[in-house]
């Protein structure tokens, strides 16, 4: 790139007069040259771990992008951040950390890239937070920004290798059939030996691969971000496109809030509710979208669910893995389908550049199996559901298309509990029936703290048998990988006093689906005297970021939002 195409280059504080022979001389003790000091300097944000199977390849994916920005004209310096496997984290007190970690990814990318003056950013997520937590930073910079993910992991394959593939829920839901003698242990062994058999996010439409599908949506990754394999070769040619992507935006001076706007946050909406991404992607798609200026609620979600079409039902909403859905074109086919349709905010600016250029290479049809057509969806409403009632006065987010239709409205007693180890511990003995409803509380943004990803009662749930005759209802939130009539995000949450910390073991409640309610049948009356009585608990940590979390989160219907 011509140096005097860049504008006002940032980088210039740190490289330019008489006053910087000292950072220069930094700068020269990492090897640049005279000549790459007059270049636009790029910050490569990678979240590349040993631990993470998600982020252990991201070593090959950070080369080809720095060889992309290399090649195209800028300097490229690779900055660590951390990340959390939920999928680990699970079912103990480490979950407590992963939502949290979403905001600590932000601070430590925006004091990276303030602090050393960068002119542009790749970022190299690919896991659950570490997504929103690196658009969350990048939006507060707000500089030319490309996002280029890991890439899903293959699917693993059944005993037989003719049934349905398999992934990491197959063990969750394994272990607890094992606990109700409905799977023998040989064969709970074999998935765990081969479920999760390549690098990558766990290959279903869960939160990681709804996140990177919702990034092309975005208009902040280059097609296939979401969907090409992570041990596809195709994914660093990828990478080196997006590093040559980001050059582009620099010359253009494109930054991230020109990308992010009322707009590209409708599309992505749009997108979610097509493909029936994980729940988490209201809380973090709420987060950014506040971040970028442009907040959305939870009833511009239920208004997008009530005229978006459901066109892809990937696990864990249907037997299909991610990877069908990259065999017939990706994300760039929903985007042909919503757009033919009539769904698309063509307003939007894409890292491709306007919407209407970027659809011109959305030319490929709906294959009408993986993604339907618009005209034959699965439903004519969205795959998310919003729901509000007397127990969820600021709203409630379910998967409405993992939901058994004789689940979509349940009525049953409240079985209560005040945290996910007692609930589990319940479940796993057989005490919940058909009939029931779990209510999980006291799992917030707040009161968790950090609203832990609840998969092990929903799968326990699943493998004791009772996912079609038992409710579950949280201020928590749940894992992608979750299916049935599983309701989070209930807001207020139990610390803070909302309806959920009310309810009594016993009490009727009614869940809704089909028409968004979420009811606890006790009078207004008998509300009125237990909120009278109501003593907030204790918090939970007194120390630490967990503490620090607790004090400033805000709920979830605001995506779990720290300003």
């Amino acid at each position: 790139m011509r140096k005097d195409k860049i504008m006002h280059l940032r980088s210039e504080q740190i490289t330019q007069g008489v006053m910087r022979a000292p950072h220069r001389s930094l700068l020269k003790a990492d090897g640049m040259t005279d000549e790459e000091l007059k270049r636009p300097l790029i910050a490569v944000i990678n979240s590349r771990n040993d631990i993470i199977p998600g982020h252990n390849n991201l070593d090959k994916i950070c080369a080809a992008v720095k060889a992309g920005i290399y090649m195209a004209g800028g300097v490229p310096f690779e900055i660590s951040t951390i990340g959390v496997c939920d999928g680990i984290a699970m079912n103990h007190e480490g979950m407590h950390y992963s939502l949290v970690s979403r905001d600590v990814i932000a601070d430590s990318l925006e004091c990276a890239v303030q602090g050393h003056a960068f002119d542009g950013i790749v970022c190299i997520p690919n896991c659950d937070k570490i997504v929103p937590g690196m658009l969350l930073g990048a939006l507060r910079v707000n500089i030319p920004t490309v996002f280029v993910s890991g890439g899903p992991m293959l699917p693993g394959v059944s005993p037989h290798k003719c049934g349905p593939s398999t992934d990491l829920n197959t063990l969750f839901d394994g272990a607890a059939a094992v606990c109700a003698h409905r799977m023998s242990i040989d064969e709970l062994n074999y998935y765990e030996e081969t479920a999760c058999p390549t690098c990558g996010s766990c290959s279903g439409m869960f939160t990681a691969n709804s996140m990177n599908c919702l990034c092309e949506a975005l208009g902040v990754a280059l097609p296939g971000n979401g969907t090409i394999p992570a041990v596809y070769s195709e994914r660093l040619r990828l990478a080196k496109h997006a590093g040559m992507k980001v050059m582009e935006l620099l010359e253009k001076g494109i930054c991230l809030k020109d990308i992010v706007t009322p707009a590209a946050v409708h599309n992505a909406m749009a997108c979610d509710m097509a493909f029936g991404g994980s729940t988490n992607t209201v809380l973090h798609l709420t987060a950014i979208a506040r971040q970028a200026g442009c907040p959305i609620t939870m009833d511009d979600w239920d208004k997008v669910s009530a005229c978006t079409p459901h066109l892809v039902k990937l696990q864990p909403s249907g037997p299909r893995p991610l990877i069908d859905l990259y065999y017939v074109g990706g994300v760039p086919v929903v985007m042909h389908e919503l757009n033919r349709a009539g769904k698309l905010d063509h307003a939007a600016l894409t890292c491709m550049g306007p919407l209407d250029d970027y659809l011109e290479h959305c030319t490929k049809p709906a294959d009408g199996e993986v993604c339907r057509t618009a005209e034959n969806p699965f439903s004519p409403i969205g795959a998310l559901k919003v729901l509000h009632g007397n127990l969820a006065p600021r709203g409630g987010i379910v998967k409405k298309s993992a939901v058994d239709p004789k689940m979509l409205t349940h009525t049953g007693p409240a079985r209560v509990f005040n945290s996910e180890e007692e609930a589990c511990a319940s479940i796993n003995a057989g005490k919940i029936h058909p009939g029931d409803v779990v209510v999980i509380r006291y799992e917030g943004p707040k009161g968790g703290p950090g609203m832990r990803e609840m998969l092990t009662p929903t799968s326990s749930i699943v493998g004791m048998g009772l996912s079609t005759s038992v409710a579950l209802i949280t201020d928590g939130r749940f894992s992608g990988a979750t299916k049935g009539p599983a309701i989070g995000h209930v807001s207020p949450e139990a610390a803070a006093g909302g309806p959920i910390a009310l309810v009594q073991e016993g009490d009727s409640i009614t869940v809704d689906i089909e028409h968004g309610q979420l009811t606890l049948n006790v009078s207004d009356e008998e509300l009125a005297t237990r909120k009278a009585n109501f003593v907030p608990p204790a918090p939970k940590h007194n120390h630490g970021v967990l503490a620090k979390y607790a004090k400033l989160v805000s709920s979830a219907d605001e995506g779990a939002f720290v300003s």
